[in-house]
Parts: structure tokens; C-alpha cells; sequence
């Protein structure tokens, strides 16, 4: 209710045009589609399914959105930093036309967000981005990752930094069905060190086949 009356007093601007009406319109929607990012989303070298030989982890399949720049990193960034909760529609939009067909027994995963963040927005951003992707999809949606108490946090740490912290973040908390194809949802991929522990925890607990989807790639240098 509070959201809808604030979307009537000061509606949204398109983060890509200003146009007054949403978060992103349609056309500005379009335009980061076409310019989607392709290639592996560790090293950005060719490859048909996300990820290169050079590159191997416990994820078999990845899939990006595109490159964070421009009007899908504000987006991101408002959703994020600045409570904007009607971000997670549109980004979970994105990530729906951006991934193919893909087959019933997928159950949707989010990666877990640090327990203060959550109570500094008011709300878990990726579960409500992973949440709307199911809903699009059909898909059933579980929160079977969790954090331990000593994932720190990564942001302008080093990748060497970020890998130890990632290593000891995740765990699985609930018996897997081996059978499924369990797709990890993130926002950034920098490093690649919490997808890789996160997908590891699913991978140790059972999992046989495990992908990854995320909203925006970055360079560490520009994340730090």
C-alpha cells in the first residue's frame, strides 16, 4: 500500500531515459537485452554456455544479463543502496529474457544477502529478484543456501580477499533432490568467488547439475 502511494506522489524515472512512469521502461529494457553480454562471465573469453574450459567450477552453465554500466548498473544500484523495491520486477524481467527454455525440474536459488544488509533495505534483493523469475517461469523457488557467520563483506576487497571469505559463507540447509537442475540467481559477478561457493555448497550436498544466472558482470577494479 505505502508503495503504491508513493508511486502516485513521485513516480518513478526510467534509469535509462528519464522517461517518467518505471524504473525502466520498455525501450530502455529492449536496448539492454540487445546489448547482452556473451562469453564466459569469469574471464569473458567465447563460450557458448557461459563458462570456458580455462574457467571451470562447480557450475556447469552460466548466463548474464549484461555488462554493469549505464542504465542497467543504476538500476542496480538504486535497488540496492537507494530502497528501491520496484527495481526487482524489472530486473527479474531481464533475466527472464535473457535465459532460453529451460526444463520443469529447475528449482530457482538465490544467493543469500549478508543478514545487516537485509535490515539496512528493508528487504533480501536477490530473493525478491530469484522470486519473480520463478513466478515468470513456473518454477519452484527455494532458499536452500545459507550464509554462515563468516561471509564478510566483499566490496572493495581484493580477489584473493573475497575468495577466502567465499569459501566459508555457504552451506546447504535442507536435503537436495538429485534429480533437479538447481540455477543459483546473483546480482554482480566480480570474481566469481561467491557464485563458485555457492554453487560448491549445492554441489556438496548432492547436487548433480547446477547453473548460474546473473543480472551484470564488472571488472574488480571498477567494483573496488
Amino acid at each position: 500500500m505505502v508503495n503504491k502511494l508513493l508511486r502516485f506522489i513521485a513516480p518513478h524515472h526510467c534509469y535509462g531515459c528519464q522517461k517518467i512512469g518505471s524504473v525502466l521502461c520498455d525501450n530502455c529494457k529492449h536496448d539492454i537485452i540487445e546489448d547482452g553480454f556473451d562469453g564466459c562471465i569469469v574471464c569473458s573469453r567465447p563460450s557458448s554456455v557461459g563458462v570456458c574450459l580455462s574457467c571451470r567450477t562447480a557450475y556447469e552453465r552460466a548466463w548474464c544479463v549484461g555488462e554493469r554500466s549505464g542504465a542497467l548498473e543504476r538500476t542496480i544500484d538504486a535497488f540496492k543502496f537507494e530502497r528501491v523495491i520496484d527495481a526487482a520486477a524489472p530486473l527479474a524481467g531481464l533475466l527472464d529474457s535473457r535465459m532460453p527454455v529451460l526444463p520443469n525440474n529447475v528449482v530457482v536459488v538465490p544467493v543469500p544477502t549478508l543478514s545487516r544488509h537485509v535490515r539496512q533495505r528493508g528487504y533480501d534483493h536477490i530473493h525478491l529478484v530469484a522470486k519473480e523469475f520463478a513466478i515468470r517461469r513456473s518454477l519452484k523457488s527455494n532458499k536452500v543456501i545459507r550464509r554462515t557467520n563468516n561471509g564478510g563483506v566483499q566490496r572493495g576487497n581484493t580477489k584473493a580477499r573475497r575468495m577466502e571469505q567465499a569459501k566459508r559463507a555457504f552451506y546447504v540447509d535442507g536435503v537436495l533432490d538429485p534429480d533437479a537442475t538447481y540455477l543459483v540467481i546473483d546480482d554482480v559477478v566480480t570474481t566469481n568467488a561467491t557464485l563458485r561457493y555457492a554453487a560448491q555448497s549445492l554441489r556438496d550436498a548432492g547436487a548433480r547439475h547446477v547453473w548460474v544466472e546473473v543480472i551484470a558482470r564488472q571488472p574488480l577494479d571498477k567494483s573496488a
